[in-house]
């Protein structure tokens, strides 16, 4: 061992502005091994050259990036792909600001008792929808995992449907409870089909591994509000639900079952003002 070369944890964490129990903590992690360990003290040793990585984990961790993603960073290939990692991360974490920003906004309505006004910017009707048949898949899911999810399970529907006689009406999505950052439902994905008994099939050969099931959705008449694209992400979406419940509460109806989306335009083709799901709550 080269002593010369080589500083104690107290000298290194003096250079390179952190603690000794960082350094430890960071070796214990993978991000930072000490260069030598002397085996009978065990005391860590660190190069000079090993400044450099301690302070940008340290400036990483400043952005409250997880253990997990730092290691990602810093083991990059190259300086080109750990910012291209950075990179990935900030934008989750400004899409993340933009959600809890829109969140407080909508708060700040409710708390100052300008929800009459939100509610107002929603025309609520009614339609009555006929009996059909649907095959389902549900999940438990927080709100966070549930764009994902809705996307995914409502496009492996409609490609079972192919085998079920087609689709056959508008898929939508029912929330059996409620759905937040803390709640997870259940939510099921619905898709009407043509041929029930190709649809009992299709579920009988699937089993019970997604949850996946068919089932008659008897005529029910439902209370909705029409809502564009980039109204449908959470918390915007709760407006619209709400202000279809202000209006059933209006009007002296009863509900008749769990509140819905229905999609019936193409999600991928629209654009962010375009009308693209109706939030529905059967009444009666």
């Amino acid at each position: 061992m080269d002593d010369e070369a080589l500083l104690t944890i107290g000298a290194f964490a003096a250079r390179a502005r952190l603690s000794a129990k960082a350094l430890r903590l960071y070796d214990r992690l993978g991000l930072l091994a000490p260069a030598h360990v002397d085996e009978v003290s065990g005391d860590r040793y660190y190069r000079a050259g090993q400044v450099e990585r301690a302070r940008l984990v340290a400036l990483l961790r400043q952005l409250d990036m997880p253990l997990a993603r730092v290691a990602e960073v810093i083991g990059s290939a190259d300086g080109a792909e750990a910012a291209d990692r950075l990179a990935a991360y900030w934008a989750d974490v400004e899409a993340r600001i933009a959600a809890r920003r829109t969140l407080a906004e909508y708060l700040r309505g409710r708390l100052s008792g300008r929800s009459s006004e939100m509610y107002g910017t929603f025309e609520v009707e009614t339609v009555e929808v006929p009996a059909q048949v649907v095959i389902t898949e549900k999940r438990h899911t927080l709100a966070d995992e549930l764009p994902a999810w809705i996307g995914v399970s409502l496009g492996r529907l409609e490609e079972a449907a192919r085998a079920c006689g087609g689709v056959a009406g508008a898929p939508f999505v029912v929330y059996h409870s409620e759905v937040t950052t803390e709640s997870d439902g259940p939510v099921e994905s619905c898709v009407p089909v043509a041929d029930e008994t190709a649809a009992r099939a299709w579920a009988a050969a699937r089993g019970r591994g997604r949850e996946v099931a068919v089932r008659v959705e008897p005529a029910r008449r439902l209370a909705f509000t029409r809502i564009g694209k980039a109204q449908v992400a959470y918390p915007q979406i709760l407006a619209a639900f709400e202000a279809v419940e202000a209006w059933t509460r209006r009007e002296g109806l009863e509900y008749d079952g769990p509140c819905r989306e229905v999609y019936f335009a193409d999600w991928s083709s629209a654009g962010p003002q375009d009308p693209v799901c109706d939030v529905a709550f059967p009444v009666r």
